[in-house]
């Protein structure tokens, strides 16, 4: 990780969706390796959230817009000049796409859009990492992971809405950043990000798993799961974080030789766990806690899906520090020291104190220390 560092030391660094779950661990993270950051976020995901619980603003300059504003981003991004960009912002859940179709589809396939085209007319920009989901691929309940060549698709509309900004970032790359016209008529290198799942504290997203359980478990009440034998490949959320860093640097120290879809999940099948597994876990870290299914009917949703991430693991030297049992326990441990002590500038020390502690674990011990199975 200290390579990855010094890309960014010093670095115009612009991310959105800076004021989400993800996104806040994100720009913690870049000011700790010394980037200059710019965060750009719609209305706050949730009450509480992770920035308010850290009081991320005092730490990265944050502005309120709304990417589909695109004369606004476009004016942003050109006063700010960044030279790196992460796309984060999104409407990212799958059961409000439900009840808003529409602004789904407009702000993940329209705001992706924005967004590269306020990059394209930004002369600084050299490395653009555009950040989807593990479900933008067209989903046949396999088994086996889905690999980066897998076709784009989806049931609900979040997913589509996932795979269209696939298609959209394939089609800015071959229409204005092509890979064989790059350091002729463009300097600007760009590749997707895909992920899934990610764990970790400061996540209060509506009809999450993990936020779910905290609630249930903070009211003293049983934790209601709607799919318990669906299969995800959980992570903490540092572990893509790393992913779409190490992405964001090999753009700006290699170009195009990088700038296409990757996946970043679990490597080992043991650490893809059914939601039940999950909350049973949780409960034992936490002490107590009960659970129940609902019943219900339930909008669809996929029952197995896992990614492939054999491309990040041999091209980009990527793999997973944490077990799903360890991403548990730092998740767990996360929210206990909130329970105790909510104060923003603590938070925002403990979560620094994780990220640090990933980011020094050893790579070789990652799945060799207590890779526990039960």
């Amino acid at each position: 990780m200290n390579e990855i560092c010094s890309s960014y030391s010093g670095r115009r660094v612009l991310v959105t969706g800076y004021n989400g779950f993800k996104g806040t661990w994100l720009c913690l993270w870049l000011k700790l390796m010394g980037a200059d950051v710019l965060g750009i976020g719609n209305d706050l995901p949730s009450t509480p959230s992770m920035n308010e619980a850290v009081a991320a603003d005092d730490l990265v300059r944050g502005m309120r817009i709304d990417i589909n504003d695109y004369t606004k981003l476009a004016q942003v991004v050109a006063d700010f000049k960044p030279e790196v960009v992460f796309h984060l912002a999104a409407q990212a859940l799958v059961r409000p796409s439900y009840e808003d179709p529409l602004g789904t589809l407009s702000t993940n396939i329209m705001g992706t859009a924005h967004v590269l085209e306020a990059c394209r007319h930004t002369p600084s920009v050299r490395s653009i990492v555009i950040v989807t989901s593990d479900k933008c691929y067209r989903n046949n309940e396999w088994v086996w992971g889905y690999r980066e060549n897998d076709p784009m698709g989806g049931h609900d509309p979040y997913s589509v809405s996932k795979g269209c900004a696939e298609l959209v970032t394939t089609s800015y790359i071959k229409s204005f950043f092509p890979h064989e016209k790059y350091g002729q008529t463009h300097h600007v290198a760009v590749a997707s990000a895909r992920a899934g799942n990610a764990i970790g504290g400061g996540d209060w997203g509506k009809d999450r798993l993990i936020p779910d359980c905290v609630r249930a478990l903070h009211a003293n009440t049983a934790i209601h799961i709607r799919y318990p034998t669906a299969v995800r490949p959980w992570q903490h959320a540092l572990e893509c974080l790393s992913g779409y860093l190490m992405l964001g640097a090999k753009l700006l120290e290699y170009g195009p030789k990088f700038g296409c879809g990757w996946n970043f999940a679990p490597i080992d099948m043991g650490d893809v766990w059914p939601v039940e597994r999950v909350v049973k876990r949780i409960c034992r870290l936490w002490g107590n806690g009960t659970y129940a299914v609902d019943k219900g009917v339930q909008p669809h949703e996929a029952h197995m899906l896992c990614l492939d991430c054999t491309k990040a693991n041999i091209e980009l030297g990527w793999r997973p520090r944490y077990t799903v049992a360890e991403a548990l326990e730092q998740t767990t441990a996360w929210y206990r020291a909130w329970a105790e002590n909510p104060d923003p500038a603590h938070m925002r020390q403990v979560t620094l104190d994780q990220i640090s502690a990933y980011a020094n674990k050893p790579e070789d011990n990652a799945q060799d220390e207590s890779h526990e199975r039960s």
